[in-house]
């Protein structure tokens, strides 16, 4: 790692991914005699916790996006490049963009996530996942769709398919879209139609485990699903999804077989690791765990490569407690400044203790003044809780733009419970009743909790 130093050119860090780990790397590094690449197939950075609102019309992608250049515009040593890398070159210290080669002396590798399905591929189409703006634009359009057409629809038993919204998934990511659209349809909605009624709208979140937010303490869970079930969400655990398809989710409990008709299904249930663990894997022959998240050492760094380093969503790391991190915004955070730390004591001459998580805690929305918190030490629920949930969230968006828009956007839709961004766009969002609403998706905090069993 001393090499560029002896040649008199400063010591190249690539960073690929402007997520939460890429990001705070960067700006870490920002006044370290390093020169810093980061590449990003977006020019901004997402703020993904708050795609679920951008999803049910709370938000507007803007309001939770920061650009990448306009971030890191003070960081005179950092270039950034818009492009997807395709592969890397651990021998000659290359990742290739395209037909561009961009050499590093350390690498910093933070493409994340995308949701899974466990091999079922195929219920993407009837589906989408939340991990990009593309994929809550799509469940926006679904799920304001469905109202639209339902006010349209003359068939009884057709209607209630539309009004019918299934989420997969019980993690906080499951949780916060089953309440924000049960206020949508029992509250913000009701008096916006004349020929139905949104709140004969069913709201059903499957859960393949004993209780919702199993991640939380078990108290939290329940006031979590005690909290759904008062704003009408219709809780289910112990179910396993075992088919998608055709506007029917096949249920298995027990062993009791169940269908559900709906046409708008939204999946939050597990995620993959991005297709660059597989990269890495072919390069470097580093090891990866079931869900191609790429097994780490305990500086983050990969075995046999102590320059190529993996943080966020694709690392694996169980040096802490057994278990991996969780794929969570702050482990990403702490992650990358770790790494950036880590680079600069390298190049005087130290190092550092392996890298430690700090657990701050664990929030969920359920719907307003509803929320839970564990903080350890502390457990919130009720107000206090979704009041706690709102300071940290402003808190931790990236620009102050950003933090003052949703703040007012928050405080409007506190009064009045209205929605502003509540536009349906994207493909087929014109004559959306005379077409199956299943259209295939683009590709995020979800939970491996739902596992396809085969009846």
């Amino acid at each position: 790692m001393v090499e560029a130093l002896e040649n008199n050119s400063p010591h190249k860090v690539v960073i690929v991914g402007g997520g939460f780990g890429g990001l705070y790397a960067a700006k870490a590094l920002a006044k370290a005699k390093v020169d810093v690449t980061l590449i990003d197939k977006r020019n901004f950075h997402l703020f993904q916790p708050l795609l679920y609102q951008v999803a049910t019309g709370t938000l507007s992608p803007a309001d939770i996006s920061s650009p990448l250049r306009a971030v890191l515009s003070k960081s005179k040593n950092t270039t950034v490049l818009l492009g997807e890398v395709n592969d890397i070159d651990p021998k000659a210290q290359q990742v290739v963009m395209g037909d561009e080669k961009i050499p590093y002396d350390t690498l910093i590798v933070a493409t994340g996530a995308k949701h899974s399905y466990f091999g079922k591929d195929n219920w993407e189409e009837f589906a989408p996942g939340l991990k990009t703006v593309e994929d809550a634009i799509e469940m926006r359009r679904r799920i304001f769709t469905a109202f639209e057409a339902a006010e349209k629809e003359k068939d009884p038993e057709k209607r209630r398919d539309w009004l019918t919204f299934v989420v997969v998934g019980g993690g906080p990511t499951g949780v916060e879209l089953a309440g924000a659209i049960a206020e949508l349809a029992y509250h913000t909605l009701k008096e916006d139609f004349r020929k139905i009624d949104t709140t004969e709208a069913q709201v059903i979140l499957l859960e393949g485990l004993d209780r919702v937010l199993p991640p939380f303490a078990p108290e939290l869970s329940q006031e979590a699903e005690a909290s759904l079930t008062q704003l009408g969400v219709v809780v289910q655990t112990k179910t396993l999804v075992t088919n998608i398809e055709n506007d029917i989710v096949t249920l298995k409990q027990g062993d009791t077989v169940k269908e559900i008709a709906s046409k708008t299904v939204l999946w939050a249930a597990g995620v993959k690791a991005s297709a660059i663990g597989k990269v890495l894997a072919e390069r470097t022959g580093v090891e990866c765990d079931r869900a191609g998240r790429v097994i780490v050492e305990s500086d983050l760094s990969i075995k046999g490569h102590d320059n190529i380093f993996v943080v966020g969503d694709l690392a694996n790391f169980s040096h802490q407690n057994g278990k991996p991190l969780p794929g969570v915004a702050p482990v990403a955070k702490q992650e990358g400044e770790y790494v950036a730390a880590l680079v600069q004591k390298r190049l005087q001459g130290a190092t550092l203790p392996a890298f430690s998580y700090t657990d701050h805690g664990s929030l969920a929305m359920i719907g307003q003044n509803a929320a839970v918190v564990d903080l350890g030490f502390l457990k919130l629920k009720g107000f206090f809780a979704w009041l706690f949930w709102l300071v940290i969230h402003i808190y931790f968006l990236i620009e102050f733009d950003n933090k003052l828009l949703v703040m007012i956007q928050w405080a409007w839709n506190y009064i009045t419970r209205k929605r502003g961004a509540r536009l349906i766009t994207g493909e087929e969002s014109l004559a959306f009743a005379n077409v199956d609403n299943n259209q295939t998706t683009s590709n995020y905090t979800p939970t491996n909790n739902i596992q396809p069993v085969n009846v």
